[in-house]
């Protein structure tokens, strides 16, 4: 990035009759940057407006603890985050297209994180990805890293499980928006000699993770919903809640995806 004294030079050597082309070869300046500052002089902020509230020297409390809770899970089930340009990082968060008011939920919940960063959905096969730019994504996601997150250890920071304590629905409910689903169970039993098919509500959370799965189950615990490991072969991948009252809570606090 080109500091203010480097693009006033090329403007005025635009000012005393020089071609963009001259003032390129001049000064190395590509003629788009030229031509941009023409119309913009001042560089522009990536993080304009409020500063990021954990890399002070005084970290400060995160705003609307219950949308950054909900985006937690949401960046712990399908997000990453990559290093772009000049100290810049990209969120990304991976989202169906079979749910476009997820997608619009998780764009907002990104946007309240930074509001004076741009949010856009990046289309793919399937599924967009909503994403953002900003120079403190590590700073209010310390669980980024290399490689996959169930290859490595996933663990709250304390001042992140204080915002998981005070909004354990919004981070459930982040978590299954990610890596979870909301079906109908059937099975049978006998009743009064006849074979009678029954059907129920189940919720079923899926994730590679032993760290994430955690993290989820022991949230479900201080809700009070009760929930149990499924084994996909050897690998206990699932965590399903089953039990009527427990459903009935998380219909009444998460619901189906929409």
């Amino acid at each position: 990035m080109y500091d203010l004294e480097t693009r006033k030079r090329a403007l005025a050597l635009l000012a005393q009759g020089f071609s963009q082309n001259s003032v390129s070869k001049q000064t190395g300046i590509s003629r788009a940057a030229i031509r941009s500052w023409q119309t913009r002089l001042e560089p522009l902020d990536t993080n304009r407006g409020k500063p990021c509230p954990r890399c002070t020297e005084e970290p400060t409390a995160i705003e609307n603890p219950s949308a950054y809770a909900y985006l937690l899970g949401l960046y712990l089930g399908d997000g990453c985050i990559s290093a772009a340009k000049r100290g810049v990082y990209s969120l990304r968060i991976a989202c169906a297209d079979a749910w476009p008011g997820l997608i619009d939920a998780c764009a907002e919940a990104v946007r309240i994180a930074r509001p004076h960063n741009k949010v856009c959905r990046v289309a793919s096969q399937g599924c967009q990805y909503v994403t953002s730019f900003s120079k403190h994504w590590p700073c209010l996601f310390p669980q980024h890293g290399p490689g996959k997150k169930h290859d490595r250890r996933i663990v709250l920071e304390p001042w992140q499980q204080q915002i998981v304590d005070a909004h354990p629905w919004e981070f459930i409910r982040g978590l299954f928006h990610s890596d979870g689903c909301r079906i109908i169970n059937w099975a049978t039993r006998m009743v009064r000699g006849e074979r009678k098919r029954y059907e129920y509500p189940r919720y079923f959370f899926s994730n590679k993770s032993d760290d994430i799965r955690r993290l989820f189950s022991d949230t479900l615990t201080t809700v009070g919903v009760e929930w149990t490991t499924l084994a996909r072969g050897s690998d206990p991948f699932n965590i399903s809640v089953a039990r009527r009252a427990s459903v009935a809570l998380m219909d009444a606090h998460v619901g189906p995806k929409y």
